[in-house]
């Protein structure tokens, strides 16, 4: 998967006749290297919405994108000038974003489908698991793209893009980070290559 990152992360989608790329982050916990890596990945963005646990990068995502930015607070964001949750549309899909962790998404996504429910969200988005979601409720999506800095499900960080087909139906791509062998990296492969043989 990680060799089709780029060509994955260069999908453009046209709604009401504008082109638009919609990048989704969330749990990078101040590794400001996550942050400056997917920039250079995906380049320019007409949306960056960051799912909390910025933990002081909020300055660094503000100079590299220039693009309408939504940014949440996590448990481990102590800024207060970050809001809790955050509504807005993307296109003419209303969204919901928040961390999570004070909508227990730790047990399942309940509360967050009671959301749908009661205030019609296409896009419920959440981050502190640090684990990717994608799942249909009611012809809405609940979305978690993992975290881009240290991911419980991969190996790598991962991310999604967001992207509409010609009709605005809805499709998101789920991303990794190419795996750059860090001086840590290099000496655990070391390790169990002696280890194994």
């Amino acid at each position: 998967m990680a060799d089709d990152c780029e060509s994955l992360c260069l999908l453009d989608f046209k709604q009401g006749g504008a082109e638009m790329k919609v990048l989704i982050i969330s749990d990078t916990h101040g590794k400001s290297s996550c942050i400056e890596q997917i920039y250079d990945i995906v380049g320019d963005v007409d949306m960056l919405i960051h799912l909390g646990d910025v933990e002081g990068d909020e300055e660094l995502i503000y100079d590299l994108f220039n693009c309408e930015i939504h940014m949440v607070r996590g448990n481990c964001d102590y800024n207060a000038e970050l809001p809790i949750y955050d509504e807005f549309n993307i296109g003419d899909k209303r969204a919901f974003i928040t961390h999570g962790h004070r909508y227990g998404v730790n047990s399942g996504t309940a509360y967050l489908e009671e959301l749908i429910d009661t205030e019609g969200y296409d896009f419920v988005m959440y981050g502190h698991t640090h684990r990717r979601d994608l799942t249909t409720y009611k012809n809405s999506y609940i979305v978690n793209p993992g975290s881009l800095a240290l991911p419980r499900d991969n190996r790598v960080g991962t991310y999604m893009l967001l992207d509409f087909d010609q009709h605005g139906t809805p499709f998101f791509a789920e991303n990794e980070l190419p795996n750059i062998d860090t001086p840590e990296e290099k000496k655990r492969k070391k390790f169990f290559e002696d280890l194994w043989g």
